[in-house]
């Protein structure tokens, strides 16, 4: 399939699924499915377990997903408007196109995930794991994104305007690559990006 913009491939899928509306998710595990055309709007996921699928077109508005996984999933063109996720395991997914209006992430791993130039203006993600995630070119302008695991994550070009980065590792950050007007920062971050453009930092 063609449906990542970069990076390596989506995995091929085995079955379909169309207009998967009123579904419930909670508690099942679906491989290498593709998804098209769905809403799952105020779904309510408890556990459901995604590995290797592709979601085109669905629509996860107002939905929430409590300790569930999606893990080397593909979304393409999907919505996430007020979505909420909670401890949940996205890692090695890729995102294309989406829309993230509202969408607040608690806790869980997203590492190796892959959301190039993805607009998160006014999203929440805390205690989350981004090891390694591709976020080039973000634009995250006055979103919270606190208490974050970004070691190894790609940050070029990214737009932090007003984002609150507190508790976030920004030991990979390169201050002269990213937009960072604004952006909140603890003393020790200060410190790290301070180190990062070449200043003497001392007591």
């Amino acid at each position: 399939m063609a449906d990542r913009a970069q990076g390596r491939p989506a995995v091929p899928t085995e079955s379909t699924i169309r207009d998967w509306d009123d579904a419930d998710p909670s508690g099942q595990t679906y491989t290498r499915v593709l998804f098209v055309d769905s809403d799952l709007t105020e779904v309510h996921n408890r556990g459901g377990v995604f590995d290797e699928c592709t979601f085109r077109g669905v629509r996860f508005n107002a939905s929430t997903h409590t300790d569930a996984a999606f893990v080397n999933c593909t979304f393409v063109r999907c919505s996430f408007f007020d979505t909420t996720f909670t401890r949940c395991k996205l890692v090695g997914s890729f995102f294309d196109d989406c829309t993230y209006n509202l969408m607040k992430v608690s806790g869980g791993d997203w590492s190796f995930a892959g959301l190039p130039g993805a607009d998160l203006r006014g999203t929440e993600l805390t205690g989350l794991k981004l090891r390694e995630a591709d976020l080039t070119g973000v634009r995250a302008g006055k979103a919270v994104l606190r208490d974050l695991d970004l070691s190894g994550a790609s940050l070029q070009r990214a737009d932090l305007t007003g984002t609150d980065l507190r508790g976030s590792d920004l030991s990979t950050l390169d201050p002269l690559t990213v937009t960072l007007k604004d952006a909140r920062v603890d003393v020790t971050q200060a410190m790290v990006i301070a180190t990062a453009l070449g200043l003497d930092v001392r007591p």
